[in-house]
């Protein structure tokens, strides 16, 4: 089976699951195992790297010394995100298309069952990125992986009544997010993502990356914990 015979499906694995503190091989590893198993089920991937604390950390770094454009602490946070798409290129070398696609409206032209991206430019959130892929090679399905269980009805850190959603649809969804996004902003789904993401049709699942089961679930269309947004 070739990779156009095969559902596609985007994953945007959030930065902070690759390198928490320090580069969590646990995790690569099983994330890895996971996908090699659905590939052989017949699924492909491309496989969106964010940047997350270690993107953070620059980004403070260099403000603190020097000011720097909003441009700037943008690239810095990308070339963060290409060093994670690297690491993630590397493991699946063996059925990994061979660069990281740093531009996710571009032509792909790859056969391999498994596409590595990072960010593309300043303005942009990895959210985004991934599902201007999902249109660019007609995926239907996008996994954020995260570090959140669900989406709540409001800020369960700042709300011990928040409710968890398990299914919601755009237009609910939006009402709970502001409507633009800023870099720091604190959002299960980046606003603008969100709204190219309904007009497109395509349904996101937000799981939390540190069980995978609940991503092997969702992929097999059973129960799982998380939410979808369709």
């Amino acid at each position: 089976m070739n990779a156009q015979e095969r559902e596609r499906v985007v994953v945007s694995v959030g930065g902070s699951l690759i390198v928490p503190d320090q580069i969590d091989t646990d995790f690569l590893k099983n994330l890895r195992a996971l996908i090699l198993d659905k590939v052989q089920q017949g699924l492909s991937f491309v496989i969106i790297a964010g940047g997350g604390k270690v993107c953070r950390r620059y980004q403070e770094a260099a403000d603190s010394i020097a000011p720097l454009s909003r441009t700037d602490l943008d690239w810095l946070g990308i070339h963060v995100t290409r060093l994670n798409a690297h690491l993630l290129r590397t493991i699946f070398a063996d059925d990994a298309h061979p660069h990281v696609i740093k531009n996710p409206t571009a032509d792909i032209d790859a056969t391999e069952p498994i596409i590595i991206a990072s960010g593309w430019q300043p303005g942009c959130s990895t959210d985004y990125d991934a599902v201007l892929m999902a249109k660019n090679i007609g995926a239907r399905r996008l996994v954020n992986l995260s570090n959140i269980d669900y989406v709540y009805d409001d800020d369960p850190r700042k709300n011990k009544d928040a409710k968890k959603i398990e299914k919601i649809s755009w237009s609910e969804f939006r009402k709970l997010i502001p409507e633009t996004w800023d870099p720091g902003l604190n959002s299960p789904f980046d606003p603008v993502a969100a709204k190219e993401a309904e007009a497109i049709g395509l349904e996101v699942a937000i799981i939390n990356g540190a069980h995978l089961d609940r991503f092997s679930n969702y992929l097999e269309s059973n129960p799982f914990v998380g939410t979808v947004i369709s």
